[in-house]
């Protein structure tokens, strides 16, 4: 395995120390896969130089010509606070002719816009619940083809921002409260979808050309009071006591036959090609109980954290977190990006 030169970019702020001696486990939570990542790639004897940003190229540049990286390892997931620029970094490296880690500038933009992402999903037929978005400055106008319950949630922002039992509406009062909420909290537009009874399953995938899908992870909602939507809210997927409270854990999905497997497997690397993602990704899906499987995000870059479902699902596939990383890293090599087609 040939050693490489890799330039690490995370969030400022975000970049990890050398040891954990002293580091309390609040403060840890913050930047865990940075520090993983970091820590996994220097054990399989690379160089590693990480770099903190917010809203300025200037440092990326001057880090890609004086440290002349193999490659550039990438965990940021925003730009100058917002979320969608994730894709102008990625653009970046490419006019430096810089390999990078994860997904191309393409498949991160299309992805990382629900209503686009949904619109392409439904061209090409692969099943998601239907949807409305509602733009900023703009009467809420239901129409007549979205029933209730819907949920309400913001078209850019990921990680649940803006999440809770509230996102499920039942009226069009609630609706209009929910969308309005959703504008003031995230800046963003907002997007109402049918709500899918189900299983919540989370599905990695890996891959440039050829794909290869993650066995399937399923949130459970443990002892959640019945008359709760089974959502991953922020309390839900951050709040470690609320967790506990309702015994809310995620693991390996059972009882999902072969066939079923298959089933999952095809539509997943289907959306990844649909949306041109390349690197890896993880797919959130709902399995209704009649065996309905609907498409819910699909997320490049999501967390590779040691311990979080991502990788435990690929060490149940047999990927152990070092040849997870390592194999991140081969990808990133071998993708062609537009500059090496001549």
């Amino acid at each position: 395995m040939r050693k490489l030169r890799i330039l690490l970019l995370v969030r400022e702020g975000h970049v990890p120390p050398d040891t954990l001696d002293g580091v309390t486990e609040k403060e840890l939570d913050a930047w865990k896969a940075e520090f993983d990542v970091c820590e996994t790639l220097r054990c399989l004897g690379h160089e590693v130089i990480p770099l903190g940003v917010y809203d300025d190229l200037g440092p990326i540049r001057k880090a890609l010509l004086e440290q002349s990286p193999d490659i550039t390892f990438m965990l940021l997931e925003e730009f100058h606070g917002v979320a969608i620029y994730d894709f102008a970094i990625i653009s970046y490296l490419e006019l430096m002719q810089q390999a990078y880690t994860g997904c191309n500038p393409r498949g991160l933009l299309l992805s990382k816009d629900k209503a686009l992402s949904k619109k392409i999903l439904s061209y090409h037929r692969i099943p998601t619940p239907r949807f409305a978005v509602f733009p900023k400055g703009r009467i809420v106008h239901r129409p007549k083809r979205l029933t209730f319950p819907l949920f309400v949630k913001s078209v850019i922002e990921d990680a649940s921002f803006g999440i809770s039992q509230a996102s499920i509406v039942q009226t069009d009062q609630q609706l209009a409260e929910r969308v309005n909420f959703i504008h003031e909290k995230t800046g963003d537009d907002a997007i109402a979808e049918q709500y899918i009874e189900g299983r919540e399953l989370y599905v990695g995938v890996i891959g440039n050309q050829r794909l290869q899908t993650f066995p399937a992870w399923e949130m459970d909602f443990g002892k959640m009071p019945e008359e709760m939507a089974k959502i991953a809210t922020q309390h839900v997927k951050f709040n470690h006591k609320y967790q506990e409270k309702h015994g809310i854990t995620t693991h390996a999905a059972t009882d999902l036959d072969d066939a079923m497997q298959a089933r999952i497997a095809k539509v997943c690397k289907r959306v990844y090609r649909a949306l041109h993602m390349s690197g890896y990704a993880r797919m959130d899906l709902r399995l209704s109980p009649s065996g309905e499987i609907y498409v819910i995000e699909s997320n490049a870059n999501p967390n590779i954290e040691y311990g979080e479902d991502f990788a435990e699902s690929a060490e149940t596939g047999g990927v152990n977190y070092e040849q997870l990383l390592q194999r991140i890293l081969n990808l990133g090599l071998s993708y062609k990006p537009a500059w090496m087609a001549g």
